[in-house]
């Protein structure tokens, strides 16, 4: 082989950062021309219907038998019903730069919660560095506070809820990930995705009476491309590039790969849709990347002794 396997997985994980860090854009973008509900019923749409092609060509097996189905389907309540759900409502408040800058303190979440729950042990300076992250947040806000007299806190409560989801889903899904194939438990997500949110947008429609609403966006070119991108990469192809990444690399490294997604996100917003950003925005990042970097850092294999190594996982 021309390059080696370590060479691909950091090749995988660059590429698996960007999508992530590009699919706020993306989301951003559809909803301006859908309401969230109808965003994400399109978004998994376009996963499952890109999903059935693998299948149908015989290049990928799935199993999905009703003991993985019960297995998996608590986890896909967190992610990738609630995660997404509350990311889409916040981002109808929130800039994607925003958004992403919230979304770095996934792997914080992640670490305090297998603490809690499965009791894993962190060191003094990963609990500093959860402590410099979490000021970085406050910190944006506050500033946001002073310059225009409030903040958008609707906004920031779904991007945590939505962070948290996500967290959760990381802790749940340790056991269930090495118990089951990764293929079938991406399939029961998606299948999940694509019935919850079609049922979602669907009965909102029908509730109200603007079924018809449900087709308009699709007659804007600009709305399909991007929930196209999202359903085909960020939420389909994104996976088996952070599985195969995972596969060759540590947990922590790809954590820390994974926080590019921030700067990517605020970078996307500021170039492509214009969103304004201050000074204030660029401290409280740096201080959430670093709190991030001292986190993912601090988690390191050892040889001797009895600590144990939280693994983040990313998706």
């Amino acid at each position: 082989m021309f390059f080696s396997k370590k060479t691909l997985a950091y090749a995988a994980i660059l590429l698996f950062v960007s999508i992530i860090g590009f699919s706020f854009m993306f989301v951003k973008i559809a909803i301006r021309y859908a309401s969230p509900f109808d965003v994400l019923a399109y978004r998994f749409t376009f996963a499952f219907l890109i999903a059935l092609v693998p299948l149908i060509f015989g290049w990928v097996k799935v199993s999905l038998d009703k003991k993985v189905t019960l297995r998996v389907l608590p986890i896909a309540i967190f992610h990738p019903f609630l995660y997404f759900l509350v990311q889409a409502l916040g981002l109808v408040y929130l800039s994607s730069s925003e958004a992403g800058i919230i979304q770095a303190t996934l792997p914080i979440f992640t670490l305090i919660l297998a603490a809690l729950i499965l009791k894993e042990r962190t060191t003094w300076v990963q609990k500093a560095a959860i402590f410099i992250s979490a000021f970085g947040i406050v910190f944006i806000f506050v500033m946001t506070g002073i310059q225009f007299g409030q903040v958008n806190w609707h906004g920031v409560i779904f991007m945590l809820v939505s962070t948290f989801s996500h967290a959760c889903y990381n802790v749940m899904a340790r056991k269930t990930t090495q118990q089951y194939k990764m293929v079938d438990i991406t399939y029961v997500m998606i299948i999940t995705g694509f019935v919850s949110f079609n049922l979602l947008a669907l009965g909102n429609h029908l509730i109200h009476g603007t079924i018809t609403h449900f087709i308009q966006p699709l007659f804007h070119p600009l709305f399909v491309l991007s929930v196209l991108s999202l359903g085909a990469f960020a939420s389909f192809f994104s996976f088996f590039l952070s599985n195969f990444a995972l596969s060759e690399l540590e947990a922590g490294k790809m954590g820390v790969f994974s926080n590019l997604t921030t700067l990517i996100a605020v970078f996307a917003g500021i170039l492509i849709l214009h969103e304004q950003l201050y000074y204030y925005h660029f401290i409280g990042a740096i201080f959430v990347i670093l709190g991030v970097l001292g986190v993912n850092l601090a988690v390191s294999p050892r040889i001797t002794g009895t600590t144990v190594t939280p693994k983040v996982m990313k998706q």
